[in-house]
């Protein structure tokens, strides 16, 4: 982190604000909904993302053991892509606003990225891909899988940081603005999975049926279709509700301009910066980032394989062997749906539940849910592979049930998980002096290094005791049960959450 020398001191080692913002009035709440339907849109790629791309992978040729690989681009460029757009927003001086260039032009890149992979088997087949063997169609899907994943990091940093812009130091209003993100990330779940368990968008959209594109992946380039059809219109509705106002040399001093010079030189020392903000953290933070990455270890195993988990361990089946594998797959995705519609529910309810009990009580509680969920689970898989129905008939009523009803119950801690910790950071991070576009960058940090550990261990960890998802699922259920004891015994509510209780 750089810091003038002679400033040091003053600041009692810790860096201050290297620009500040032009004084505003608070921004109404109905604004910051407006602005948090950006998530509604990216959301709905995301889900699309979780439940179709694993099993399709594998559809293309990927082995099992080798899927959770096409997926560590995402820790990765969030490792880099996410804090770096953070940190040249929170010093952009571009005249549309610090936040907005940034979330457009990460959302035009996702659009480039779905229709890449959408469009990937047909790419393929004209590079001379065959009917088995599928090399070109697999390079054309990581590409567009990866660039995808470096879009999305690159557009949701600066969409949290922009409601947290918006919302200044208010904690209350921080984690209504937040809980309003998560509303529309439920909402473009319920969307996207809906849109991934629909089989029959082949005959609505005709031409996407070809000789190298199969129904399922018809399905696939249709569903993508669609997404930028919303993520075009949420994307629009956002940056025209936000206003953002652009840091122009009329709302800065001369100081600030020898602080910018300052940045100038400074912006090849950028990771050193992100780093280096470390040794100035509290301990509630340090906390915070610790929750955040054990809570991640467990979710993300289940956002890997959670269809693939429904198609192989529930309905028993294999990629490319008979019907099965695929009905649990769009099963799947309609208890992810599920999910999504609990995850809304829980969103709107987040405030009264965190002012009443506290943030990090609310969120160590959801994470020991979180940790049953798992552990049910793996109930369900040891009680099916007792039963005689694989690979040629379907599973029981009761127990697709049960797997519903799991997935469903699962949207409650993602909820918290998709709100709390971002609520925290911002509120507690602002004594730093970072901008908040840093300060994501952070909490991402705690969020990608746990991805990119389950990313290059899952597979070969789920192989080493005979294949399936339960190993994952074992040691996601650990992580999420540490990670909730840590939060309740260990973040303490904040004076601003306890005064509100008693007034």
């Amino acid at each position: 982190m750089t810091v003038p020398g002679g400033h040091r001191q003053q600041q009692r080692g810790r860096p201050r604000a290297l620009i500040t913002e032009p004084v505003r009035p608070k921004v109404p709440l109905r604004r910051l909904l407006r602005v948090a339907s950006v998530a509604c849109g990216i959301q709905f790629g995301w889900a699309l993302q979780l439940s179709l791309l694993t099993p399709y992978v594998q559809e293309l040729g990927i082995p099992h053991a080798w899927s959770s690989i096409i997926w560590l681009c995402g820790p990765l460029s969030g490792l880099l892509v996410q804090p770096l757009v953070g940190h040249l927003s929170d010093r952009s001086t571009n005249r549309f606003g610090r936040r907005r260039p940034y979330i457009v032009a990460g959302a035009t890149s996702i659009i480039i990225a779905v229709l890449i992979i959408g469009f990937s088997a047909d790419i393929g087949g004209l590079l001379g891909d065959g009917a088995d063997l599928r090399p070109r169609a697999v390079g054309t899907f990581v590409v567009g899988f990866w660039l995808l994943d470096v879009a999305n990091n690159m557009t949701q940093g600066p969409c949290r940081a922009l409601l947290a812009d918006l919302t200044e130091k208010d904690p209350r209003r921080t984690r209504v603005a937040n809980a309003y993100f998560s509303l529309f990330m439920a909402v473009g779940n319920v969307l996207g999975f809906a849109t991934g368990a629909y089989s029959g968008w082949f005959r609505i959209f005709w031409f996407t049926m070809t000789s190298s594109c199969s129904v399922n992946c018809a399905n696939l380039k249709s569903a993508f279709l669609i997404d930028i059809i919303f993520i075009a219109i949420t994307t629009y509705i956002s940056i025209t509700a936000a206003q953002e106002l652009p840091l122009s040399s009329s709302s800065r001093s001369s100081h600030i301009s020898e602080e910018m010079a300052e940045i100038t030189h400074a912006e090849e020392a950028f990771l050193w910066e992100l780093f280096g903000t470390f040794r100035y953290l509290s301990w509630s933070i340090w906390i915070i980032l610790f929750v955040t990455a054990l809570t991640w270890i467990g979710w993300f195993p289940f956002l890997l394989f959670d269809t693939d988990w429904m198609g192989r361990e529930i309905y028993g089946g294999k990629p490319n062997e008979g019907q099965n594998y695929t009905n649990g797959v769009r099963m799947g995705a309609f208890g992810l749906m599920l999910n999504s519609v609990v995850l809304g529910i829980t969103s709107v309810l987040m405030e009264k539940l965190c002012k009443k009990w506290g943030a990090g009580f609310v969120w160590g509680l959801s994470n020991i849910l979180m940790s049953l969920c798992f552990i049910s689970m793996l109930i369900l898989s040891g009680v099916v592979k007792n039963m005689d129905f694989l690979g040629h008939d379907l599973p029981p009523s009761g127990v697709v049930i049960a797997a519903l009803i799991v997935f469903a119950v699962l949207g409650i801690p993602l909820a918290i998980t998709y709100s709390v910790p971002y609520a925290l950071i911002s509120t507690r991070i602002e004594s730093l002096g970072l901008g908040q576009g840093l300060s994501m960058g952070v909490l991402n940090l705690a969020i990608v290094i746990p991805q990119v550990i389950v990313s290059l261990g899952s597979g070969p960890w789920d192989q080493l005791f005979g294949g399936g998802n339960s190993p994952s699922l074992a040691v996601a259920a650990v992580a999420a049960f540490a990670s909730g004891l840590v939060a309740i015994l260990a973040i303490r509510r904040s004076s601003a959450d306890k005064s509100r209780v008693h007034t």
